[in-house]
């Protein structure tokens, strides 16, 4: 099966390229079909955002399609930046700036109270444009007021991992490398319950 995957991002290509490795899924990138078209994410949800990126690209090209949604959620700011995340400084993919706003935010606040979770949506959506399957994954931490790592991406210099029982807690996520992150990360963990679901299908086919 050919997977048109709804994102020109690099990165989450070759995230969900490694994800789906033996599960007999070909990997498309909207630039190996001569581009989709653009989508104002304007919903209020990562799911409805998701959706609307997985249906437009999937009507538009005729291809099975895969679209995600995530940011960081902070819990002393009510869950901002949330759907805003790639843009809450004013200009959509300034990592630098979305960062040092968050800090400011957060400037007087102290580290117990800096708890924050990334939430990913997926959406799968047929050609005709009908959700198929829809997948979730979290991951908790808190967010520190300096940044560590050097595997610069988003808010991941600031996030640190803090769940219990796995070797990278008390790490930010850009302290990790691209496996280690994967194992644990919100997009991973929805990347996974997606290859299961691809899986079971394969199986009953």
């Amino acid at each position: 099966m050919e997977l048109l995957i709804a994102s020109g991002n690099p990165k989450k290509l070759a995230e969900i390229e490694l994800y789906l490795e033996g599960t007999g899924v070909v990997v498309l990138s909207p630039a190996a079909i001569g581009g989709i078209p653009e989508v104002v994410e304007d919903g209020q949800s990562f799911a409805a955002n998701a959706e609307k990126k997985a249906v437009s690209a999937a009507t538009a090209s005729g291809l099975m399609t895969l679209a995600d949604d995530s940011g960081l959620e902070v819990d002393h700011l009510g869950g901002a930046p949330g759907v805003h995340s790639a843009r809450f400084a004013g200009v959509h993919g300034d990592d630098e700036a979305n960062n040092q706003r968050l800090l400011a935010d957060l400037a007087e606040v102290a580290d117990a109270e800096r708890g924050a979770r990334f939430f990913c949506a997926l959406a799968l959506a047929r050609p005709d444009g009908e959700i198929v399957a829809r997948f979730e994954g979290t991951a908790r931490g808190r967010i520190l007021c300096e940044r560590r790592g050097t595997r610069d991406f988003g808010y991941d210099p600031y996030f640190l991992f803090s769940e219990e029982g796995f070797p990278q807690t008390g790490r930010t996520f850009a302290e990790l490398n691209a496996s280690e992150k994967s194992a644990v990360s919100h997009r991973g963990r929805a990347l996974a319950a997606l290859r299961e679901h691809l899986l079971a299908l394969r199986q009953e086919a």
